[in-house]
């Protein structure tokens, strides 16, 4: 090892110039273009189809109304995963938060959550009745804590 200050200087200083050097170059660099999508040449790296709606679910969709007060319940849609595109009614509309149907075994569920002015995440659990086509359950009032049972009917 040499022990001579000048030289130790010397060398520190053309390593901690070599290594600025090194840094300053790989920071200049471009990035390298992105490889081109292989969807055009690949058709299994293709965005695969929306998985059809359960046939179960297909039944919900349509308007219902309690007949006991009018309210009106409207399921527009339902995906494969459950969630429905819904609308409620009294005879106003209401936010619907939160809309899903559930498959358990043979049972076909659906669960609603209204969350609007007087409506502060009242809910609706349901279930279908495939003979009488009515969806029978309990709504909870949140603002008395209160739950009742009740019975959608469908609209012609």
């Amino acid at each position: 090892m040499n022990r001579n200050p000048l030289v130790a200087k010397a060398m520190a200083n053309s390593f901690v110039g070599a290594l600025l050097m090194l840094t300053l170059t790989a920071c200049s660099q471009k990035p390298s273009a992105s490889p081109p999508s292989d969807t055009a040449t690949n058709p299994a790296a293709a965005p695969t189809a929306t998985p059809a709606p359960r046939p179960e679910f297909l039944k919900l969709v349509g308007k219902w109304e309690r007949p006991d007060g009018g309210y009106v319940l409207e399921i527009r849609s339902v995906d494969a995963a459950g969630n429905m595109e819904a609308g409620y009614f009294n005879p106003d509309p209401i936010r619907v938060s939160k809309a899903l149907a559930i498959q358990d075994g043979v049972t076909t569920k659906v669960f609603i959550e209204l969350r609007d002015v007087n409506y502060p995440g009242c809910t609706y659990s349901l279930t279908y009745d495939p003979q009488t086509d009515q969806l029978h359950g309990q709504y909870f009032q949140a603002a008395v804590e209160q739950t009742y049972d009740i019975a959608f009917a469908r609209l012609k």
